[in-house]
C-alpha cells in the first residue's frame, strides 16, 4: 500500500536581511513535516509583500510579471513531487528540491547569453563594439517587458515570431539623443548583435534550435558624404577665436588629409610618426577596429598641424602627435563651426575620413588600391563604395570639359570676323 504523503509550498522573504528595503524572495518546500527553503533568486520591495497571499500587493506591470512567476514556480515544484511519486522514487524535500534545480539545468535564458557573452567576449571586443552590445541587450530587455510582460525568456521560447516582433519594435524606437525612429540599418545592426548572442548559445548547446533561421537580415547601402573642396576651403580658412572650436578644426582637417579616423587620431604618439622609405614622415599605426596596419605619407597640411602642436602642453602631458577631445564634444563643436562656414550638411568627424577619400585622393588620381591602403580597410570592395561616389565628379567633370569645348577659340572668332569682312 502505497503511503500518501503531504506537500505544499509556501512564498517568504527574509525582512531582516533587507539592504535598501530590498530582500529575497524564498520558497519553503513542506513534505511529511519536512521543511526546506529555496532561493528564488528574486528580490522584492518587503513594504509591497502580502505575506498572507504570499505575493506582492498592486497592480503594475512587475507586481503582475512576479506574480505570474510565483505561480508558474509554484507549479513546477508540484509537478516535480507529482513525477517523483509516479516514479516510484524516494520523496522528500532535498529529492524535489534536487529534481526541481536538475530540470533548469538546461533551461538558459536570455540573461544567461548575456552574461555568458559579456563575460566572455568583451575582452576580445573594442570599446565601442562592448558599447554598442550593451544598447541592444537593454533593447531587448525593454521589448520583452512591453511585449512579455517580463523580465526575461527562456531561449527555448525565442522563434521567428519572437525576432519578426523584435524588429518591429526595434522600428518604433526613439532614443533619446536621436529625433528620429531608429533607422534600417540602425534596426538591422541590433538584431545582428542578438543574433550573434543567439548563434552563441547555440554552439554551447544551450538552445536545439536557431530561430534566425529564417530570417534574412539586410543593410541598406548609403552613399557616404564628403565635403566638397569648396566646403573644405572654408572649413581650413575660417577664423576661430576659441580655442575648443580651433582644436577640433584642426583635428578635423588633420585627418581630412590623412584620412585616419577619430578613434585611431587621438591614439597617435610621436612614436607613430617615423621616416619612410621615401625618407620622408609617415604616420605607421594599426586600426582600432579591425587591427589592420596603416601607413600614411604626410601631405604638408597634414605636417603642419604637427609641427603646430610639437611643443603643445596637453601634448607633452600625454604624450600624444595631437591634443585629444571626445568624439561626442568634436561632433557638437564640428556643428558650430559648419554654422559659422555656412555649410549645410551634418558635419561629423567621419566626414573627414570620407572626404581624404573622395575628395583629397581618389578625385586626385589616387589608384583605389592606394586609398584602401592607407585607410587600412580589410577588402577593396569597402573603399569601392567611395569610387561609386566619384562616378558623380566624373560627370561634372566631362560637363566642364563639354562647355570648354562649345567656347569658339580666339582664332576662330577672328576668322568669323574677317569673313564678315
Amino acid at each position: 500500500m502505497r503511503t500518501q504523503s503531504t506537500f505544499s509550498v509556501l512564498f517568504w522573504i527574509y525582512s531582516k536581511r533587507a539592504k535598501e528595503n530590498q530582500t529575497a524572495i524564498y520558497a519553503r518546500i513542506s513534505i511529511n513535516g519536512r521543511k526546506l527553503n529555496i532561493s528564488l533568486k528574486r528580490k522584492v520591495d518587503i513594504d509591497l509583500w502580502d505575506p498572507k497571499k504570499q505575493k506582492l500587493m498592486g497592480k503594475s506591470p512587475y507586481a503582475k510579471e512576479l506574480n505570474q512567476f510565483l505561480e508558474q514556480e509554484r507549479s513546477t515544484l508540484f509537478q516535480c513531487y507529482q513525477d517523483l511519486r509516479m516514479e516510484g522514487a524516494v520523496i522528500s524535500a532535498e529529492t524535489i528540491k534536487s529534481r526541481y534545480f536538475g530540470d533548469r539545468e538546461h533551461l538558459f535564458s536570455l540573461e544567461d547569453i548575456f552574461e555568458y557573452h559579456n563575460n566572455n567576449m568583451f575582452s576580445k571586443l573594442k570599446q565601442n563594439t562592448t558599447r554598442l552590445y550593451i544598447t541592444s541587450q537593454n533593447y531587448i530587455r525593454g521589448f520583452v517587458k512591453k511585449v512579455y510582460g517580463r523580465k526575461d525568456l527562456y531561449l527555448k521560447e525565442l522563434d521567428y515570431s519572437f525576432v519578426v516582433k523584435f524588429e518591429n519594435y526595434l522600428r518604433a524606437v526613439k532614443p533619446r539623443h536621436y529625433r528620429k525612429n531608429l533607422q534600417h540599418n540602425a534596426v538591422m545592426k541590433h538584431i545582428q548583435r542578438l543574433r550573434k548572442m543567439v548563434t552563441l548559445a547555440y554552439h554551447l548547446d544551450w538552445i536545439e534550435k536557431d530561430p534566425f533561421i529564417k530570417f534574412k537580415p539586410h543593410l541598406e547601402r548609403r552613399e557616404r558624404g564628403f565635403l566638397t573642396p569648396e566646403e573644405l576651403e572654408r572649413i581650413e580658412s575660417v577664423k576661430l577665436e576659441i580655442p575648443r572650436l580651433k582644436k577640433v578644426r584642426d583635428l578635423f582637417i588633420f585627418s581630412c588629409y590623412t584620412g585616419i579616423s577619430f578613434g585611431d587620431l587621438i591614439l597617435l604618439t610621436p612614436q607613430n610618426l617615423v621616416i619612410g622609405i621615401d625618407k620622408k614622415f609617415w604616420i605607421i599605426t594599426r586600426r582600432e577596429k579591425n587591427g589592420n596596419q596603416v601607413k600614411v605619407p604626410l601631405l604638408a597640411k597634414a605636417m603642419n598641424f604637427l609641427e603646430e602642436y610639437k611643443h603643445n602642453e596637453e601634448c607633452r602631458i600625454k604624450n600624444g602627435l595631437l591634443p585629444t577631445i571626445t568624439n561626442q564634444k568634436a561632433n557638437s563643436y564640428l556643428k558650430e563651426i559648419a554654422a559659422k562656414c555656412g555649410i549645410k550638411k551634418n558635419l561629423t568627424f567621419h566626414l573627414a575620413r570620407h572626404t581624404f577619400a573622395t575628395t583629397v585622393a581618389l578625385s586626385n588620381g589616387v589608384p583605389i588600391e592606394t586609398v584602401s591602403k592607407i585607410l587600412g580597410h580589410k577588402k577593396l570592395s569597402t573603399t569601392q563604395i567611395y569610387a561609386k561616389v566619384i562616378e558623380r565628379k566624373v560627370g561634372e567633370d566631362m560637363e566642364l570639359l563639354q562647355q570648354k569645348l562649345n567656347k569658339p577659340k580666339e582664332g576662330d572668332d577672328m576668322n568669323s570676323s574677317r569673313n564678315k569682312n
